[in-house]
């Protein structure tokens, strides 16, 4: 676990609010006809033009600068030719490295006109990402922040995604601790103290049907298997001295 300075946190900020802003792009463009691949340049021209570059883009030979993960989709989706539809839901994951730090953020949109069941899971799953950011503190514990969650997605009748977690950020995109979406006795036994300088991306990502998932041949793409709609949603945090921060928003708020 990788303690933050102030001035980091600056920085991660920055590259927070960069990712922010080429993800609210993704959200105004993603409308019928538009293809993946069109909203994943747009994305990374954005990002370019504020001085950051695409975390993902060749991460472990990752292709593109967004993912791209439609529908029963759950994460890790590749753009490309693919044209959004009307009652679509797609969620838009965005990395940005500005002076060696990233902001990492997510969320899942609704293409035209979508159905009641599509919207009360894209709900649920914002209702439980915010629930777990209100969770955390400093000096609390990781397993609060888990259990929010999964207190939010039990209530509603979804499934979660248990193979892949939230984590720590800073200059990697990924580092300790891993922020699971449940709590189970592994995570017990290993939950840690939230202390003042812990920079967390909070990413619950909730399933219609039984949450099990399966990559796709493309080696990335992760789907449920039993197709079940799935939505994604993500915020990079900050544990400070006046508070927990919401980092990854489009005009830099402090929120609190």
């Amino acid at each position: 676990m990788v303690l933050k300075t102030d001035r980091e946190i600056g920085l991660l900020r920055e590259a927070g609010r960069i990712a922010a802003l080429a993800l609210a792009w993704a959200g105004r463009n993603a409308v019928p006809g538009r293809t993946t691949a069109e909203l994943d340049a747009g994305v990374e021209g954005i990002l370019r033009d504020h001085g950051a570059e695409p975390v993902f883009k060749g991460y472990h030979g990752f292709p593109a600068s967004i993912c791209a993960s439609v529908n029963e989709e759950v994460v890790h989706g590749i753009p490309g030719s693919r044209a959004l539809r009307e009652g679509d839901i797609i969620a838009v994951d965005v990395g940005a490295r500005y002076k060696g730090f990233v902001g990492d953020t997510a969320w899942s949109f609704g293409v035209g006109k979508i159905g009641p069941e599509a919207r009360r899971l894209l709900a649920a799953t914002e209702e439980a990402l915010f629930a777990a950011i209100r969770a955390a503190r400093v000096g609390g514990k990781l397993s609060d922040i888990s259990r929010a969650v999964q207190t939010v997605a039990e209530r509603g009748g979804y499934s979660l995604v248990r193979e892949y977690a939230g984590h720590g950020v800073g200059r990697n995109m990924h580092e300790d601790p891993q922020v699971p979406n449940y709590v189970d006795d592994d995570l017990l036994r290993r939950d840690v103290r939230l202390e003042e300088g812990l920079v967390l991306a909070i990413e619950p990502m909730l399933c219609i049907g039984s949450g099990r998932t399966e990559v796709a041949s493309d080696d990335w793409t992760v789907r449920t298997v039993d197709r079940g709609l799935s939505a994604h949603f993500e915020h990079s945090i900050a544990f400070t001295r006046r508070g927990v921060e919401i980092l990854t928003l489009p005009g830099g708020e402090a929120v609190r």
